[in-house]
C-alpha cells in the first residue's frame, strides 16, 4: 500500500535490497506479497481449538495435521506463502522408514513436555532480506525412523529438574546418518520467485530420499458456503522445464510453478479424511493425507487421477551417492515463462551476492564472528514472520456448528470485536505462533535496523481497531487476549520513530500522532483498571514475567489484601515518559500537543512521587534500608507488608528516564516553564540529577524516578557477581536467592519462597517452559543497557559507581554498559577455546563442520553456564542481541555520545 505523507526519502541508497525497500515504500512494487508467512505449527492452537474444555493441545494434535484441514492458518517445512495466505508452497520429505511423510516439524505439546511445549527438529533459518528476495532454510532429517515415540516416552519419563531429551540427543542424527535439506528462494521479482532445493547425503552410505515440494490453497471454502474450491492442474510444460502446473484463484490470480527435473506429479485435494478421523464417509475420495497414503503407504488410489486439486505435490526420488548433493530446481510465478529458467543461476548469483552486501554494509567493522550473529539474528526474525488469522467472533459462534459452552465462558469471549487477518512477526513460529503484544514492541526495535516500513506497520496493528479492545486493552497473546503484558508499545514506537529519522534525516510526525492517539487510550485503561486505589501504585498481575513472584499474581489475593507491583508501578512511570517524549517530538511540528506532554508528565510526577517513596501516603516502594524497589501487600487495615524479594522486579523503575534536549524545549515553552515550576521534580533536591533540577552542560534534562543516590545502590546490586550479574547477563533473580530463599510468612499469601533457579523452571505451576527465577532474558537486559545509556548521556563520564564484580573499583556508565552488553552477546560467541555457551558440550553445533557455522536464538539463557534454554527459534526478541552487536561497533564515532538518542543505533 502506498504511504501518504511520507518522511523524506533516505540520505542515502547504497544497494539493491534497500531500492526494494523504497519501492516497497512508495507502493510502486510489493515485495513483501510472498514471503515466509507459513507457521511451523498450527496444530494445537487456539485457533483451531474447538473443543468443549478449552482443550487445545489435545483437540487438533501433531498426528491428525496430516489428515485434516486447517480452518485459520497453514504449516509446512521451510514454506513460503503469498501475505493473504491463499496459496502456499512448502516441503515434504519422506526417508523410506519414516512411518509418516514429513510435511511439518514434529514437537511435544505443553503437556507431553517435561519442560512445555518444544519442538523436537533441528532446523534453521540460515539467510533473509526483509523484502525476502533472498530466504534460505536448512532442515536435517535422520536417515533412520524419525524417533517420534522415542522422544514422547523419553521426555515423558524424565521429572521437570532433568533437561529436556531432543532430536540431537537421540542419536538419530549421529555419524552424519542424515540429510541436509536447504530451501533457497531468489525472486526475480515480487512475482516471479526461483526455488533451488539442495539435498545432500551426510552419511558415509549412498542413500534415497523422496522429495515432494508441494503447491496447495489454504482451505477457504469449507467454512464459506457457496464457494468452489480452487484449482491446481498440469498443464503443458515449455521445452526448457519439465512440468508446469497453473494455480488460479478468483482473488489471487494464476498462478505457475515450473520444475525442471523429472518428477511425478500427484494430486488431491486440501479437505480432511472425515472417514479417518471420525468414521464418517469423505464428501469426496481425495483428501489431504493422500500423499502420505501413496508414498508411505503404498495406496495408489489415493490420489486423483484427473491431474487437478487443490494440493499438488511433485514427488522426486533421488538416490544421492554418500557424501554428494543434488539439486531440484522450480519457479513459481503469476506471469506464464516460455524460458523459466533462462535466468535462474544469475537471479541465485545476483541475490546471494546482494545479501552479502546488505549485511556488511549494516556493519562493515564487524569481526566475522559478530557479523555472523547479527545476519543469523535479522534472518531468524524475518523468518518468523507469519500470516496470522483469527475471527473471534466466528469462532466463539461456533463457525457454523453448535459452538461448545466453554465458549460462553471461557476463553477470549469478550474479544468478539478483534479479527485478525496479517503478517505478524511472531516469538517463535514452532513454540509460539502467534503475536504476543510485547515481545512485538522488541521485535521492532530490532525490525527497525534493518526494516523500518515493516516495524512501523507492525506497532500500528495492535492498536488498530481490529485488535485493541474498544475499552483502550491491547491484546496480550492468543491463549488469553485479556491477559495484562507490559505496556512497552510507546517504547516501540518511539525507538522505531528515532530509528527513521536517523536513517531519512527525517521523522515520521504522522506516525507518531496515530500511534499516540491510540495509546492514550491504552494509558487510561491502565489508570482506571489497574490502579484500583487512585495511588498511582500498580497491580498488573504477572506482566509476562510468569513465575518471578513468590506467587501467581494473575490470581486473585484474599479479600481485603491489595499487591502493589514494583514492576508494573515502575512500567507506567516509563510509560507516560514515553507518552511525553511522543507528544514533545510532534509539537516541533504541532504546538497543540504540547498539552499532552504537560499532562503525561504531570501523571509520571505522580507516579514518581509514590514508587520513590515521596508521597507520604505510606506506600513507597523503594526500600531504603536495602536500596532498592520492592513489590508491597496492603492489607484489610491499610498497613504494608514488603515483599523481600530481589529480582527484575525491582531494577524495572530504572527503566523509567527520558532525556529532553534544548531542540525539543526551545518548541515546548509551555513545558519547559512546567519543568522550572516543578524544579526538583518529586524529589529532595539534594542530588545533582533530581529530575529534572538542572540541565546538564549541553542543555539536557534528564526525567527519571532513579535519582544518583538510587542509582548507586541499584547499580552496585546489579554489577556483583554474587547478586545480578552473570557472565552471560543479568539474571532475573539475585543469586542471593539461592542461599536466602524463605521469605517467611507474608499476610495474604502465607509461608512464601522464592528460589534462584539459573535455568528451566522446576515448578509446574504457569507450565510451559518460562522461567524468570534466575536465567538471563534478552529484552530485559536490553532495557537496563537502553536506560543506562540516557542516565549516561546526562550525567557523562564525570559520574562513576563501584563496581564488585571488578573488586570495587569505579567505572563509568559508558565501562559499565560495554561491559553488560558484550557479556550478554557473549553467550553465542565463540570463547577463546571455541567453545559457543549458549550449546551443550559435546553438541555438533560446537565441533562438526555441517552445523558449527550455523545459530539459534534461544528463549532465555541459563545464567550460570550461558546454555540456551526454551524456545529454539525465538529470532523475536532475542534478535536483539543484533542491536547489541550494533552498539559494539558505533559506540565510537565522534558524535556517538552526544547524540545517541537521535541516532538510536545502540540498542534499538
Amino acid at each position: 500500500m502506498k504511504r501518504e505523507n511520507l518522511p523524506a526519502k533516505p540520505k542515502l541508497e547504497t544497494n539493491a535490497e534497500h531500492l526494494r525497500l523504497e519501492a516497497q515504500r512508495a507502493g510502486t512494487e510489493n515485495w513483501r506479497l510472498w514471503g515466509p508467512y507459513l507457521s511451523e505449527r498450527a496444530w494445537g492452537t487456539v485457533r483451531e481449538d474447538y473443543s468443549a474444555g478449552g482443550t487445545a493441545w489435545e483437540y487438533f494434535s501433531h498426528d491428525q495435521a496430516r489428515s485434516r484441514a486447517y480452518r485459520w492458518n497453514e504449516d509446512g517445512l521451510g514454506g513460503i506463502c503469498d501475505e493473504a495466505q491463499t496459496l502456499c508452497f512448502a516441503l515434504a520429505l519422506w526417508n523410506g522408514r519414516d512411518p509418516i511423510l514429513k510435511e511439518r516439524a514434529f514437537g511435544l505439546t505443553g503437556n507431553e513436555g517435561n519442560h512445555g511445549e518444544d519442538v523436537k527438529e533441528a532446523y534453521f533459518y540460515k539467510g533473509a532480506l526483509p523484502s525476502h528476495a533472498w530466504l534460505q532454510y536448512l532442515y536435517k532429517y535422520p536417515q533412520s525412523t524419525f524417533p517420534y515415540r522415542q522422544l514422547v516416552e523419553e521426555n515423558a519419563r524424565r521429572s521437570r529438574a532433568e533437561p529436556a531429551f531432543g532430536i540431537v540427543d537421540s542419536g538419530a542424527l549421529d555419524n552424519g546418518h542424515y540429510w541436509d535439506v536447504e530451501v533457497t528462494y531468489a525472486k526475480a521479482s515480487p512475482t516471479e520467485i526461483h526455488i533451488r532445493i539442495a539435498v545432500s547425503n551426510r552419511s558415509a552410505d549412498d542413500a534415497e530420499l523422496h522429495v515432494l515440494p508441494q503447491l496447495w490453497f489454504r482451505n477457504t471454502w469449507s467454512w464459506n458456503e457457496g464457494t468452489e474450491p480452487p484449482m491446481i492442474a498440469l498443464g503443458a510444460a515449455p521445452d526448457t522445464a519439465n512440468w508446469v502446473v497453473h494455480a488460479g484463484h478468483p482473488v489471487l490470480g494464476p498462478w505457475n510453478l515450473y520444475g525442471q527435473h523429472k518428477a511425478e506429479c500427484l494430486f488431491t485435494e486440501n479437505e480432511s479424511n472425515s472417514a479417518h478421523l471420525w468414521g464418517t464417509p469423505n464428501a469426496q475420495p481425495y483428501v489431504k493425507d493422500a500423499f502420505h497414503r501413496y508414498i508411505v503407504d503404498g495406496e495408489t488410489t489415493a490420489v486423483s487421477p484427473t491431474q487437478c486439486g487443490s494440493k499438488f505435490a511433485a514427488c522426486h526420488r533421488l538416490r544421492v551417492q554418500a557424501g554428494h548433493t543434488r539439486m531440484i530446481d522450480l519457479v513459481l510465478s503469476r506471469a506464464s515463462l516460455e524460458r523459466p529458467f533462462e535466468r535462474h543461476e544469475r537471479i541465485f548469483a545476483t541475490r546471494q551476492s546482494e545479501f552479502t552486501q546488505f549485511y556488511d554494509e549494516l556493519l562493515p567493522d564487524a569481526s566475522p564472528q559478530d557479523a555472523r550473529i547479527m545476519r543469523q539474528a535479522f534472518s531468524g526474525l524475518i523468518w518468523n514472520k507469519q500470516f496470522f488469522h483469527y475471527d473471534v467472533a466466528r469462532w466463539l459462534g461456533g463457525d457454523g456448528t453448535p459452538p461448545p459452552e466453554s465458549h460462553s465462558h471461557g476463553r477470549n469471549r469478550h474479544w468478539a470485536h478483534l479479527k485478525a487477518s496479517d503478517v505478524i512477526s511472531m516469538p517463535d513460529k514452532w513454540e509460539y505462533p502467534w503475536f504476543a503484544a510485547w515481545d512485538l514492541a522488541f521485535h521492532c526495535a530490532a525490525f527497525a535496523q534493518l526494516d523500518v516500513d515493516f516495524a512501523k506497520d507492525q506497532i500500528e496493528l495492535l492498536v488498530s481497531e481490529r485488535y485493541m479492545h474498544p475499552n483502550g486493552q491491547i491484546p496480550a497473546y492468543e491463549w488469553a487476549f485479556g491477559d495484562t503484558n507490559p505496556p512497552v508499545h510507546a517504547m516501540g514506537a518511539l525507538k522505531v520513530f528515532r530509528a527513521e529519522r536517523v536513517q531519512r534525516g527525517i521523522g515520521d510526525i504522522a506516525f507518531l500522532k496515530r500511534v499516540l492517539h491510540k495509546l492514550l487510550l491504552n494509558y487510561a485503561w491502565w489508570i482506571n483498571r489497574k490502579d484500583a486505589d487512585g495511588h498511582n501504585v500498580f497491580g498488573g498481575g504477572f506482566l509476562g514475567l510468569d513465575n518471578i513472584s513468590v506467587y501467581d499474581r494473575s490470581q486473585p489475593l484474599p479479600p481485603g489484601f491489595t499487591l502493589k507491583q514494583a514492576d508494573a508501578t515502575g512500567w507506567m512511570a516509563m510509560f507516560a515518559l514515553n507518552l511525553t517524549a511522543m507528544a514533545l517530538e510532534i509539537a516541533t511540528e504541532d504546538p497543540s500537543y504540547e498539552g499532552i506532554a504537560i499532562q503525561s508528565y504531570a501523571q509520571f510526577l505522580a507516579i514518581a512521587e509514590t514508587i520513590a517513596g515521596h508521597s507520604g501516603l505510606g506506600l513507597s516502594l523503594w526500600d531504603d534500608a536495602d536500596g532498592f524497589f520492592k513489590d508491597l501487600m496492603v492489607l484489610p487495615d491499610g498497613s504494608a507488608h514488603r515483599i523481600d524479594v530481589f529480582s527484575w522486579v525491582g531494577i524495572i523503575p530504572l527503566f523509567a528516564c527520558e532525556v529532553v534536549d534544548r531542540r525539543l524545549l526551545d518548541t515546548a515553552p509551555r513545558f519547559a516553564r512546567f519543568l522550572e515550576e516543578h524544579r526538583g521534580g518529586v524529589f529532595d533536591g539534594h542530588s545533582y540529577c533530581a529530575c529534572p533540577a538542572r540541565t546538564n552542560d549541553r542543555g539536557d534534562h534528564l526525567l527519571a524516578v532513579v535519582d544518583v543516590r538510587m542509582l548507586n545502590r541499584i547499580l552496585e546490586r546489579i554489577f556483583d557477581e554474587s547478586q545480578f550479574l552473570s557472565q552471560y547477563g543479568i539474571r532475573s533473580v539475585s543469586r542471593a536467592h539461592a542461599e536466602r530463599s524463605d521469605l517467611g510468612h507474608i499476610p495474604g499469601i502465607g509461608r512464601a519462597v522464592i528460589e534462584y533457579v539459573p535455568g528451566e523452571s522446576t515448578s509446574g505451576l504457569f507450565g510451559g517452559n518460562s522461567n524468570w527465577r534466575g536465567p538471563v532474558w534478552m529484552p530485559t537486559n536490553y532495557m537496563l543497557i537502553q536506560a543506562l545509556e540516557k542516565y549516561q548521556r546526562y550525567l557523562g563520564d564525570a559520574y562513576t559507581f563501584k563496581a564488585p564484580c571488578i573488586g570495587g573499583e569505579p567505572i563509568t556508565l559508558k565501562q559499565a554498559i560495554t561491559l553488560l552488553s558484550d557479556r550478554v552477546v557473549n553467550v553465542v560467541r565463540r570463547d577463546a577455546g571455541g567453545h559457543i555457551p549458549a550449546f551443550p558440550e559435546g553438541h555438533p553445533m560446537q565441533h562438526d563442520p555441517h552445523w558449527r557455522d550455523l545459530l539459534l536464538l534461544n528463549e532465555y539463557y541459563h545464567a550460570d553456564t550461558g546454555l540456551g534454554l526454551g524456545a529454539q527459534h525465538q529470532a523475536g526478541w532475542t534478535a536483539l542481541i543484533a542491536n547489541l552487536v550494533f552498539r559494539r561497533y558505533r559506540q565510537d564515532m565522534p558524535d556517538y555520545w552526544k547524540q545517541r538518542e537521535d541516532l538510536d543505533i545502540t540498542v534499538g
